[in-house]
């Protein structure tokens, strides 16, 4: 099945299309709502549903990562699932895309868990929506695939089929980082200004993320993303999020698969290298596919259609599992 990233140009995911155009194209229902969390933020969440005759399978929550948003690329790997059989759902995180930021700030993050808390709120009122004996996953891309993690580890929310670790965050590239000796004092700059855009990372996020040149462009063509240093605080959270997941790697346990671009010089493959080796998961399987950048969607289209049937097969195996053991 052709991921849908081949109907886009540089300007458009949906190409020469309207957005309910290319849904009705694509056999996909859409809905998407406002929610307001704990903290007063209204975050943007949508859904994506088959239509008949394609049967529900699943249900699928998406996870997007830093600087990213559920209206753009990943909005076509939201479609791209649905067509397939899964009720599809994906939320902005606060700063990014649609929602609100922290004290009006975009793509600010200086506290993960309030984040992994809307993300369990939304997932799990999703749902709420069909019968319990549906298998659930969870696909996510970069930051997302450590959001992921901690919510699988949470252990607080409905329990999950399996989960999709797509350039997963596990651990920043030394190609990427900060370089020495600002890594070291990136505690005292968020200490005295959490929200100063002083760290520098060794290159521009979309630049060392697409191989493919209109992709890039394609990118950066959201009105709503913003192409910025990280601020400081949140490059201390994103580097201690690695650290607390790296220390709890035996404690994973849901089934996975991970799939990681061999030449990713932003999240180090060497690291869900070692998530796979110490994981507890009984099923779990790693694809690390050689050449390839942070971004598989940003691909030559053979890659793109290579990785994304490898998560196809994997979500279809696990889900038709799931029904004959009865959702478990």
């Amino acid at each position: 099945m052709v991921h849908p990233i081949a109907e886009a140009n540089e300007n458009s995911p949906f190409g020469t299309l309207t957005p309910d155009e290319f849904y009705a194209h694509h056999s996909v229902s859409h809905g998407s709502e406002f929610i307001t969390n704990p903290r007063g933020l209204k975050l943007f969440t949508q859904w994506w549903y088959p239509l008949p005759p394609t049967k529900l399978i699943g249900t699928l929550a998406i996870v997007h990562g830093f600087t990213g948003e559920s209206s753009w690329f990943i909005q076509l790997t939201s479609v791209h699932f649905a067509k397939a059989g899964f009720a599809t759902c994906a939320i902005d995180h606060q700063g990014h895309g649609f929602s609100d930021g922290l004290d009006g700030l975009e793509a600010h993050i200086p506290d993960i868990n309030p984040v992994v808390d809307d993300c369990i709120t939304f997932f799990d009122n999703f749902r709420s929506r069909f019968h319990p004996s549906l298998p659930s996953f969870l696909y996510s891309e970069s930051l997302g695939g450590a959001i992921a993690l901690l919510i699988t580890l949470r252990r607080n929310g409905m329990p999950w089929n399996g989960l999709i670790l797509n350039g997963a965050m596990c651990g920043i590239s030394d190609k990427f980082k900060p370089p020495w000796p600002l890594e070291h004092f990136l505690s005292v700059a968020a200490a005295i200004i959490p929200t100063w855009r002083v760290v520098p990372t060794r290159g521009s996020i979309p630049d060392v993320s697409f191989k493919v040149e209109w992709k890039r462009k394609l990118a950066l063509a959201s009105p709503r993303r913003k192409v910025a240093r990280p601020r400081a605080a949140t490059a201390q959270e994103l580097m201690r999020i690695c650290r607390e997941l790296q220390e709890r790697y035996e404690e994973v346990d849901v089934p996975f698969l991970a799939v990681h671009g061999g030449d990713d010089v932003i999240c180090d493959p060497a690291c869900v290298e070692e998530l796979y080796a110490r994981a507890a998961s009984k099923d779990k399987t790693l694809k690390v596919y050689p050449g390839m950048f942070h971004q598989l969607i940003g691909e030559p289209e053979e890659n793109v259609e290579l990785v994304f049937e490898d998560m196809l097969e994997w979500l279809r195996t696990r889900a038709q599992r799931a029904a004959l053991n009865g959702g478990s």
